[in-house]
């Protein structure tokens, strides 16, 4: 049976996700809620992978409020950005040697449920969330990919709303894939445009900020 916790963490996660989608400032300090919360669920469930990993969310939370604020205040919009080959590369290997090594410690060190599950999803997790404060586009598929793996574990403990809230972050990270993915189509089609205006004169979005 879900718990208020539990509720609570589901609902701050889907308003936070919503509003990344939108590319809203706001999103951001809803997403740190979310984390304090989700944190507390997955200790009480022995998920220390996924415990860990909201403390690391936290974190980059902070460092995406200040990186999109940045871009808003020089720019004018939060704008997307495609990601390289080599930063794609480099994420997928830096998400390998990450679930290997916090598998083993799992494994070893604690009374995880899924310990080498646990790891790999809780690896490519911070993975995407970092492509997502960089404002890369991949962040969507990666998360994709992620979350439907994830509601394999929640239900295997029962964390039945959980699992649900996962498909439905799996509806929103489409939703947000093709957003960021029409935004970029509109940027390059006026880049050299927006290049020619100085920032100084640029004003901030104000539906950015919000």
């Amino acid at each position: 049976m879900m718990s208020p916790l539990e509720l609570a963490a589901v609902l701050t996660s889907v308003l936070g996700i919503w509003l990344t989608t939108r590319r809203k400032l706001s999103s951001w300090p809803v997403i740190l809620v979310s984390c304090v919360l989700y944190a507390l669920v997955f200790r009480r469930e022995k998920l220390y992978s996924d415990m860990l990993l909201q403390f690391v969310y936290f974190a980059f939370a902070i460092y995406g409020w200040w990186h999109w604020w940045r871009g808003v205040k020089e720019e004018g919009a939060v704008k997307v950005e495609r990601l390289s080959g080599r930063g794609f590369a480099v994420g997928m290997i830096i998400g390998a040697a990450g679930s290997f090594l916090l598998g083993f410690y799992m494994a070893h060190y604690t009374d995880a449920a899924l310990p080498h599950i646990d790891a790999a999803l809780t690896s490519y997790s911070l993975v995407a969330q970092f492509w997502a404060t960089r404002k890369h586009i991949a962040n969507w598929w990666l998360w994709i990919v992620v979350d439907a793996l994830e509601i394999g574990v929640f239900v295997y403990k029962h964390l039945y709303l959980t699992s649900a809230l996962f498909a439905f972050l799996i509806f929103l990270a489409v939703v947000g894939l093709r957003a960021w993915q029409k935004a970029l189509r509109e940027q390059e089609s006026v880049g050299h445009d927006v290049l020619t205006v100085p920032s100084s004169t640029r004003p901030a979005s104000e539906s950015n900020l919000v």
